[in-house]
């Protein structure tokens, strides 16, 4: 079965750390760009990091810079969001895409909730 699977969301309070993770099964991992977007309750959805295919680095959005690190694990099939310095406005449903090189193909999550608060 072709999937994207995350877990780790939580409650967490201003200030903590969480890390998400992303499991991948069915396809060719190696094969596809990682990202993580975000849905915050009545606003748009944001992609906050996206894995790129020629260098291997990550651009991150500018609400998350210097916050957040992605990874990926490519023996494992997972990819992981390192969050840091967590506060409310990052209360959203965090997904994970598998995006592949040079297609239009995306496999989405089913999302994973992170909520900050005190």
């Amino acid at each position: 079965q072709v999937q994207v699977v995350e877990s780790g969301g939580g409650l967490v309070q201003p200030g903590g750390s969480l890390r998400l993770s992303c499991a991948a099964s069915g396809f060719d991992f190696v094969s596809y760009a990682m990202n993580w977007y975000r849905q915050a309750p009545g606003k748009e959805r944001e992609l906050i990091a996206e894995g790129t295919s020629d260098s291997g680095s990550t651009n991150y959005a500018d609400s998350v810079k210097g916050r957040f690190t992605m990874s990926r694990d490519n023996g494992k099939n997972t990819v992981y969001l390192q969050m840091n310095s967590l506060n409310p406005e990052d209360t959203a449903v965090y997904y994970c895409v598998a995006k592949e090189y040079g297609t239009s193909r995306r496999i989405w999550g089913q999302g994973t909730q992170v909520t900050v608060s005190s």
